[in-house]
C-alpha cells in the first residue's frame, strides 16, 4: 500500500481532486489517501459547499492559511504543510492545477524527497505576468509524474525538457466531475431560475482576475460593455467578493442581476442554460466547451488553447468595446455549430490516473497513454 497526500486550496482544485480521490478509493487495499485543505479559499460560500456537492471527504488537515499576498500566502502554506509530511509520511503528494497551494506543496514535498504528481500538467499561456503561469512551470519542473489534460500539454513539456517517461496523457479530470454531476445540476435549474428571476434567454458573466477588476479604467470599460450586452438579453452576474468591492452603486444596468457566488451545481446549470458566457476564468473555458455554450474570455491569452481550436471559446483581449458584437457573432455561429468532442474529455481521466498509480504499486512503469474502460 502507498500513502498519497492530496493538496487542495481553491475551488478549481476541489473539482479536479474529487474524481481522482474517488477513483483511487476503489482500491483501498492499494491506496491510503489523506486530504489536506490549505485554506487558500476560506469563505464557506467559496469552499465548504463545494466539498459537500462534489462528495469530497472532510479534510484530514486544514492549514487555515486564508488570504494574503502571493509571497506571504505561499510561504505560510509551505511552513504549515511541512509538518503534515512528518505526520503522514506519504509516498506521493498530489497537487492539482496552478494556484499558490499547488506550487507551495509541491516545493515542500520535492525538498523532502517525496514524489510529486501534478494533475493538469503542461498547460501554458506564455504569459509570465500571470502568477498561475509561474506556478504551472515550476510545479511541472518539480514533479515526478505529470498527468496532462490535452495533447498540447505533452508538447509543452517536451519543449521544456521534461523526460517523456514522466508524462502521462490522461484527459481532463474537471470534465470527470462535470459528466458525473451534470444531471443533478440540470435538475436544479428550474428552482434556481425561479429564485433568481432569470428569463429563459440570458447571458452569464463572471469577473475576478486582478487585471480586469483591480484597475478602475479596465473595470469601467467592462461594465459599459456588460450594460450594452444586457440590452440584448438580461445578464446573470454571480459576483466574486473581490469584484463586488470594486463596483460602485448604480453603475450596472437594471437588466443585470447580481447574486452571491453560486455553488458548483448551480453554476454548471447556469452555464448549460446560458445563451453565452462572458468570463475571465480558466475552468469556465473548459466547462463551456464540453457543454457547447459559447464563451467569450476576457483575456488576451489562454493556457487552454484547445478550447479555441476545438471548442466554443474565443479570446476578447483588450477589445472590450467589441464584446457586444462578439456576443452576437457567437450566438449566430452557435445555431449551426456541433458540440465539441475533445479527446479523453470523456469522464474517465481519473480512472486512467488510478490505473497508472496501480501500475506503480506493482513496480511497473506508467504508460504514456492508457485507455480507461
Amino acid at each position: 500500500m502507498i500513502t498519497i497526500v492530496h493538496c487542495v486550496g481553491a475551488r478549481p482544485n476541489f473539482m479536479k481532486m474529487a474524481p481522482v480521490m474517488a477513483a483511487l478509493g476503489k482500491r483501498p487495499d492499494l491506496f491510503r489517501q489523506v486530504l489536506v485543505h490549505t485554506g487558500q479559499h476560506y469563505d464557506a460560500k467559496m469552499s465548504d459547499v463545494f466539498f459537500e456537492q462534489l462528495g469530497l471527504p472532510t479534510p484530514d488537515v486544514n492549514l487555515e492559511v486564508g488570504s494574503a499576498s502571493h509571497a506571504v500566502q505561499t510561504a505560510q502554506i509551505m511552513t504549515r504543510f511541512e509538518p503534515v509530511l512528518d505526520t503522514y509520511n506519504p509516498d506521493w503528494v498530489f497537487v492539482p492545477g496552478d494556484v499558490n497551494s499547488t506550487i507551495a506543496c509541491a516545493f515542500v514535498a520535492a525538498k523532502r524527497g517525496v514524489k510529486v504528481a501534478h494533475v493538469e500538467a503542461g498547460l501554458r499561456s506564455r504569459d509570465r505576468s500571470m502568477p498561475e503561469e509561474l506556478n504551472r512551470i515550476l510545479t511541472d519542473q518539480l514533479s515526478d509524474l505529470l498527468f496532462t489534460p490535452s495533447r498540447d500539454g505533452d508538447e509543452n513539456l517536451q519543449r521544456e525538457g521534461i523526460p517523456a517517461e514522466k508524462v502521462c496523457f490522461v484527459g481532463n479530470v474537471m470534465i470527470d466531475t462535470l459528466v458525473r454531476l451534470l444531471p443533478k445540476a440540470l435538475a436544479r435549474w428550474d428552482h434556481l431560475q425561479s429564485h433568481l428571476g432569470i428569463p429563459e434567454r440570458f447571458f452569464l458573466a463572471t469577473l475576478h482576475r486582478p487585471a480586469n477588476v483591480d484597475h478602475p479604467e479596465n473595470l469601467a470599460r467592462l461594465i459599459t460593455a456588460l450594460n450594452q450586452i444586457s440590452a440584448m438579453h438580461p445578464v446573470l452576474f454571480p459576483i466574486h467578493p473581490r469584484t463586488r468591492s470594486k463596483i460602485g452603486r448604480g453603475v450596472l444596468s437594471s437588466r443585470i442581476t447580481l447574486c452571491d457566488p453560486l455553488s458548483y451545481l448551480d453554476f454548471v446549470a447556469a452555464q448549460a442554460n446560458a445563451a453565452a458566457v462572458i468570463s475571465d476564468s480558466g475552468g469556465v473555458q473548459e466547462e463551456t466547451t464540453y457543454l457547447g455554450t459559447p464563451c467569450l474570455t476576457l483575456r488576451s491569452n489562454t493556457e487552454r488553447p484547445i478550447t479555441i481550436t476545438e471548442g466554443t471559446n474565443r479570446l476578447i483581449g483588450d477589445r472590450v468595446e467589441d464584446l457586444p458584437a462578439e456576443v452576437e457573432r457567437a450566438l449566430a455561429e452557435r445555431r449551426t455549430a456541433r458540440k465539441p468532442q475533445i479527446e479523453y474529455w470523456d469522464g474517465k481521466a481519473s480512472d486512467r490516473i488510478a490505473a497508472q498509480m496501480e501500475r506503480i504499486v506493482y513496480n511497473q512503469q506508467p504508460e504514456r497513454e492508457l485507455v480507461a474502460a
